[in-house]
């Protein structure tokens, strides 16, 4: 993946962990739609394997229950 994608995704990660998701879109769309097969692949395994990311939650952690 291109560093300018992940940049991208990084800030796009960022800003919806602030509630900003319309500038989240704006700012990682164009570079999603612009990416060839190859990194379009990359792009969908980054956005699975980063989910946490844009929760701010950590999956990997058991959650206590009641």
């Amino acid at each position: 993946m291109r560093p300018s994608t992940l940049r991208a995704l990084n800030r796009a990660a960022e800003l919806t962990r602030q509630n900003r998701l319309t500038e989240a879109m704006l700012i990682a769309e164009p570079v999603i739609l612009t990416a060839d097969p190859i990194e379009g692949a990359e792009i969908r395994r980054w956005l699975i394997d980063h989910v946490a990311d844009f929760t701010g939650e950590n999956h990997d952690e058991p959650k206590e229950l009641p």
